[in-house]
């Protein structure tokens, strides 16, 4: 594992915003939405529960645990990347019925006495300075019994066809499509991301030994992508 630069990620992020959702729904065919309900879904928020989205970029995740613990909970919506919060920050104006709170932080400055019932991320964790240090973090900032989910690439190293797949679609799909909106660059970044990201195994192990009682990870969409479940 490699850590990540977490200035170059801001700035990649701060740049993208203007055309992160399109790019999202269009180099996905829609499916992130998909992937996102199911996310949620296996973390079962409440109503009257207090959830975090860490790295929430434009806050599809926030939404949709706004509709779960609505009306007695909340939603706070945290990330580093101030243009792509303020897209977050728009888009809850259309929202009636809204729980969420939106914060500018580096996840690792959130207050560790701030406990949660439930903490998501998606597309996040390998983003991250290090894998095993947001694990741990979000592992404090968590109630006893609390839940967190991540959505994120998965790194099929024992699925050769998968990982070929992937390579031919990011080089020869996602890279070329946004270079039409001038962000190449930093659609390039995400094969470079995945590459030292750990595999489904690795994050289980991760998860266990920092004290995760309960971990589960899963496949989806011809493991292109994983979800780890986790309880703490």
């Amino acid at each position: 594992m490699t850590k990540q630069n977490s200035a170059k990620v801001k700035k990649i992020f701060n740049k993208i915003s203007f055309k992160y959702d399109f790019l999202n729904n269009l180099l996905s065919f829609g499916l992130h939405n998909l992937w996102k309900r199911n996310l949620i879904n296996l973390l079962k928020p409440k109503d009257g529960e207090i959830w975090a989205d860490l790295c929430c970029g434009t806050g599809d995740l926030s939404f949709l645990i706004n509709k779960k613990v609505f009306p007695d909970g909340c939603v706070i919506g945290i990330d580093s990347a101030q243009e792509i919060l303020n897209i977050a920050k728009y888009k809850s104006k259309g929202v009636i019925q809204n729980v969420i709170h939106w914060e500018k932080k580096d996840i690792f400055r959130v207050d560790e006495s701030q406990k949660f019932d439930g903490i998501c991320m998606s597309y996040g964790l390998r983003n991250l300075e290090s894998v095993e240090n947001g694990i741990k973090k979000v592992f404090t900032l968590l109630k006893v019994n609390g839940r967190a989910g991540f959505l994120d690439f998965n790194h099929p190293k024992k699925n050769l066809f998968s990982t070929i797949f992937q390579k031919l679609y990011l080089r020869f799909i996602v890279v070329p499509i946004s270079g039409c909106f001038n962000l190449r660059d930093e659609y390039e970044y995400i094969e470079k991301s995945i590459q030292f990201f750990p595999d489904g195994d690795e994050l289980i192990s991760i998860s266990k030994k920092i004290g995760f009682k309960d971990v589960q990870y899963k496949t989806i969409c011809g493991s292109q992508m994983g979800i780890l479940i986790l309880k703490k």
